[in-house]
């Protein structure tokens, strides 16, 4: 996975690049991330990005040419390229949407707006794609760009310790996860479900999934309506409800 990143702000990315797993993942070429900064690639020497909005009104808007020239600069073939845009009217980005970017082949290009907006021009005709990460507003696109970075770069192969580990997570099987524990057994009078300790595999694969269920049932009801559930699935889900009753 080849990703750049354009901001006025590249600093931001270097500490969150720079640690855990995205750091191990780039060190070992799983993926590729370059941050470029936007004023590098204007033509004035006072390096603007920004300029008054047409037909008035508040703020600034990020003028076009540095976003053209920069794209352009960076991967000139647009066969080669997807460039994403990151604003709340773009489409709500979820796991399926993160698993379809990492089976990419073409390089993320991500422009991070500023100010009041980014001049229309680079939606409508220079971006491949519009991406919101949820319905509110941020003062950037740089917060939004590192989601889905970290998101999508957990489902490059290799890039987790164990393959296993994104299949199972949250979301990644159409509910939320189970409850995890650890060691100590008991701490400050809470204890770990004795059934975790039983080293009854078969068991514990059926008390994940039906803790799952409940979580999910508790939680996130609608994602209950999209999920397939199997026939066994639907027996834990009776029983959930049984003994809610």
């Amino acid at each position: 996975m080849k990703c750049d990143i354009l901001t006025i702000f590249p600093d931001i990315f270097h500490a969150y690049l720079g640690e855990g797993m995205l750091k191990r993942a780039i060190q070992n070429g799983l993926i590729e991330v370059t941050v470029h900064s936007l004023r590098d690639y204007t033509k004035d020497k006072h390096r603007t990005v920004d300029d008054y909005p047409y037909g008035g009104g508040s703020g600034m808007v990020m003028k076009p040419e540095p976003f053209y020239t920069a794209v352009e600069t960076i991967c000139p073939d647009r066969s080669q390229r997807r460039i994403l845009i990151l604003s709340p009217a773009g489409r709500k980005f979820d796991q399926n949407l993160a698993a379809e970017l990492s089976q990419e082949n073409r390089r993320l290009v991500f422009l991070c707006g500023r100010y009041e907006a980014i001049d229309e021009r680079v939606r409508v005709a220079l971006a491949d794609d519009e991406i919101s990460i949820g319905d509110y507003v941020l003062t950037g696109g740089e917060l939004p760009a590192l989601v889905i970075i970290d998101a999508v770069a957990r489902l490059v192969s290799g890039v987790l310790g164990d393959e296993h580990s994104a299949e199972i997570e949250s979301f990644s099987w159409g509910i939320l996860d189970y409850p995890h524990y650890t060691r100590p057994p008991v701490y400050k009078g809470l204890a770990v479900p004795e059934i975790l300790l039983s080293g009854n595999h078969k068991d514990i694969v059926r008390w994940r999934r039906k803790q799952a269920l409940r979580r999910t049932l508790k939680q996130r009801p609608e994602l209950l309506e999209k999920t397939t559930l199997s026939e066994e699935d639907q027996r834990l889900m009776r029983e959930i409800k049984e003994e809610s009753a």
